[in-house]
């Protein structure tokens, strides 16, 4: 085959896993939507709308060893597939849960969901270094990369216009309706998320189809030699257990993820609680410009890193936002509002840099070590919850402190590292969050 036809047989495989960086977006972040939207069709406290998180997270971790596994076994491909297949089940799965108005059964949908993107992170930023020429890896994980928070903004615009009704009952009008009407209301914001996520589901059956028929570079459906020479499960794992910059790394991923997810999660509950008036579609907004900065910041971080050792400029980040997070906790309001929005700019290089951290120099195990990294994800789950409990204690500007707690454990974990440890080449080939 001539190289020219090469590289015609390599952009359909590389435009279709591209894709999927933005279909993971959408998916991570219409669950900002879902917490205030689900909270108020089943009268949910904090503590119980975070469970929206906890589901969701607690499918990566669950899923993130088997999907490295299968992928040793069975190659990129294989895994992509499985991964759209579960995703494509989950978002079905939300009509009938709308239908029988069951909050557990939301909850299981977006575990399915969950299940499947893990398959898809820890597959699809490895696959795209293999898509085509090694010496352009860089560009194409950055264009990759730009379309994961397009995704993003995109969930949370689509969620405003057709999840969120800006229906918002006050609590003498709630305790003023009948139980048809009550009903009536329930059932209209529940039925509300069906048509979504129905059409994402038909989008991630398409992609099903189009990654099968696609021809694929050899490497991507088959096992490397290095991974067939690890049969076995427990010495990758073993050999990860005596790196402590490793052990480190997942505690450090952990706690960002929290930090995120919680973040961006009780925004829309931030803005409502501290700027009287303000409505879930209003609110929504700040929350759609909160993830433009950190799309904005994803491309300027990526930029000084060519002038900043990325360990440190991920340590002055952190603590840009530990700052941030004090205003949110301590002055409230509007002012509040805005350097909370303003933490998702500071955001956006975090992940990349810890997850390349993380493995630089892992050798044979780095595939056992990314999924590793993708289940330290959990965070998002547990932390979550947290702050719902907190709020649910006091006030949701105090729950705020949580996150505040995170963004100083990823601010050591820079400062900790060695100078020019994780290069920007390397931050951009993390990917992910």
């Amino acid at each position: 085959m001539s190289q020219g036809s090469s590289q015609r047989t390599g952009w359909a495989p590389l435009v279709l896993i591209v894709a999927l960086f933005f279909l993971w977006g959408v998916a991570n972040n219409l669950n900002d939507v879902l917490i205030p939207h689900l909270k108020k069709a089943f009268f949910l406290t904090d503590l119980r709308s975070g469970l929206v998180q906890s589901a969701f997270y607690l499918g990566y971790f669950f899923l993130a060893l088997p999907a490295g596994l299968l992928m040793r076994r069975y190659g990129y491909k294989a895994a992509v597939i499985v991964g759209l297949v579960l995703f494509a089940v989950g978002a079905l799965l939300f009509w009938p849960a709308a239908e029988l108005r069951r909050y557990e059964f939301f909850l299981s949908a977006l575990f399915v969901i969950a299940s499947g993107l893990a398959f898809l992170e820890t597959s699809a930023n490895p696959l795209i270094t293999v898509l085509g020429d090694p010496a352009k890896a860089e560009q194409r994980l950055n264009l990759a990369q730009a379309f994961n928070p397009l995704g993003s903004i995109t969930a949370v615009v689509v969620g405003r216009q057709f999840i969120l009704s800006g229906v918002e009952p006050t609590k003498a009008q709630f305790a003023a309706m009948t139980p048809a009407q009550l009903s009536a209301f329930q059932a209209a914001e529940a039925k509300s998320t069906q048509l979504p996520y129905l059409i994402i589901a038909a989008v991630v059956l398409l992609w099903v189809v189009l990654v099968a028929i696609t021809k694929f570079p050899p490497q991507v459906g088959r096992p490397t030699e290095a991974d067939q020479h690890e049969e076995r499960v427990d010495k990758p794992i073993l050999g990860l257990f005596a790196r402590p910059r490793f052990l480190f790394g997942v505690a450090a991923q952990f706690f960002y993820v929290g930090a995120q997810v919680g973040v961006w999660s009780y925004m829309i509950r931030y803005a409502q609680d501290q700027v009287p008036g303000m409505g879930e579609k209003t609110a929504a907004a700040y929350l759609s410009w909160s993830l433009v900065g950190f799309m904005v910041g994803r491309f300027a971080g990526t930029a000084l890193m060519s002038r900043v050792d990325p360990s440190r400029l991920m340590a002055l980040f952190a603590v840009a936002n530990v700052g941030l997070t004090l205003v949110a906790v301590a002055v409230g309001g509007h002012l509040g509002l805005l350097a909370l929005a303003a933490t998702s700019f500071f955001m956006s290089i975090m992940f990349p840099t810890i997850f390349a951290s993380s493995i630089k120099g892992l050798g044979p195990l780095t595939k056992t070590g990314s999924s590793f990294l993708v289940m330290s994800i959990i965070g998002g789950a547990i932390l979550t919850v947290v702050m719902g409990a907190v709020s649910d204690a006091s006030a949701i500007r105090f729950a705020i402190l949580v996150p505040c707690a995170c963004f100083a454990v990823v601010g050591l974990f820079g400062l900790t590292a060695k100078r020019r440890e994780v290069t920007a080449h390397d931050a951009v080939l993390a990917g992910g969050h």
